[in-house]
C-alpha cells in the first residue's frame, strides 16, 4: 500500500473585525495560500467599480467648474433716497449756504438768498432802502451789482436783480410750515461776520412786530436763534433744508441793537406774495 506524499493543505483563517471565520478557501488553491470566497470577490468588485464612479464624477464636478469663470463677489451698494430729514445743522448749512448772498448798499450791510434760477434775490426792503449803489457777493466770491427789481416796504421784502450771476448758480428751496418747536436754522452776515450760522427753535407764529412810525408787522415767525445787524434779509430754513421765512428784525427793547433771544421773519408765502402778488414761489 502506497502512502500519499502530497504536502498537506494549509488552511488560513481570515478574521473579520467582528470576530467570524471566513469560509475555507476553494478547492485547488496552492498551498499555503487562502482565497476570496466567490461571494467577497463579487462584493469587491461592486465596492471597486463604485469608487470609481465616484472618482470619475468628482473629476468631471472638478472640470466643468474649472472652464467657467468665477462669478465676482457682489458688493452692496447704497440705494438713494429721499433725505425728508431731520438734517442736522452741518448739512442744512451745507446746502443752503450756496444761495446765501452778502449786500453791500452804502453803509448798510445784509443778508440775501437766492429764490430763482435766474437769479433773482430776497431780500429785507431796509437793507436796500434808499442804498445808492447795491453790491451782492456771492459764496464763490465773486460780485455783481445789483438793482431793486420790486419792494414791499410794508412787509420789508425786497427783490433783487443782480447785473451778474455767479458761474454756479445754486437758487434756495422755498418752502414748507413752520411749527412752534420746530428746529430751525439762520445763516447771514451778523455784525460783519461773513456766512455765519446759528440754529434754535421756532419760539411764535403769528407775531406782531411795533415799528414806532411805521405801521405795525403782522403774521411773524419768533424764533430763537441767533441774529444781529447783518442777518436781516437772510433765509431762516428748517430741518428739511428749506427756507422758511426771510429774517428781519429782532426784539430790541433796550435799543442796545444786539440779540436778547428774540427774533422774527416773515413767512415765505408772505414774502413771495409781497412782492409777486399771488403768494406762489417764482418758476425756478
Amino acid at each position: 500500500m502506497q502512502t500519499d506524499r502530497r504536502a498537506p493543505v494549509v488552511m488560513t483563517v481570515l478574521r473579520e473585525t467582528g470576530g467570524g471565520e471566513a469560509p475555507p478557501a476553494e478547492a485547488g488553491a496552492p498551498a499555503g495560500r487562502a482565497r476570496w470566497p466567490r461571494l467577497d470577490r463579487r462584493r469587491v468588485l461592486i465596492l471597486a467599480l463604485a469608487a470609481w464612479a465616484v472618482v470619475i464624477t468628482g473629476l468631471v464636478v472638478l472640470q466643468g467648474t474649472r472652464g467657467e469663470p468665477e462669478a465676482a463677489p457682489v458688493a452692496p451698494s447704497p440705494s438713494p433716497s429721499a433725505s425728508e430729514g431731520p438734517l442736522g445743522v452741518p448739512e442744512i448749512y451745507g446746502a443752503v449756504l450756496p444761495s446765501v448772498v452778502r449786500i453791500t448798499a452804502g453803509r448798510s450791510t445784509g443778508t440775501g438768498v437766492l429764490a430763482n434760477a435766474d437769479g433773482t434775490i430776497l431780500t429785507a426792503h431796509h437793507v436796500v432802502d434808499g442804498a445808492g449803489t447795491i453790491t451782492v457777493t456771492y459764496a464763490d466770491g465773486s460780485e455783481a451789482g445789483a438793482s431793486v427789481a420790486r419792494a414791499d416796504p410794508a412787509m420789508d421784502i425786497a427783490v433783487l436783480t443782480p447785473e451778474r450771476l455767479p458761474e454756479t448758480l445754486v437758487p434756495a428751496t422755498l418752502g414748507g410750515a413752520a411749527g412752534v418747536g420746530d428746529p430751525v436754522v439762520a445763516i447771514g452776515n451778523p455784525l460783519g461776520l461773513t456766512a455765519s450760522t446759528t440754529s434754535g427753535v421756532v419760539s411764535g407764529l403769528e407775531r406782531t412786530l411795533d415799528r414806532g412810525n411805521d405801521p405795525d408787522m403782522a403774521g411773524l415767525i419768533q424764533f430763537d436763534a441767533a441774529v444781529n445787524p447783518g442777518s436781516s434779509g437772510g433765509p431762516l430754513i428748517n430741518d428739511r433744508a428749506e427756507v422758511v421765512g426771510i429774517v428781519v428784525a429782532l426784539a430790541n427793547p433796550t435799543d442796545a441793537d444786539t440779540f436778547i433771544g428774540i427774533g422774527f421773519a416773515v413767512p415765505i408765502g408772505a414774502a413771495l406774495g409781497a412782492v409777486e402778488g399771488d403768494g406762489q414761489a417764482p418758476p425756478l
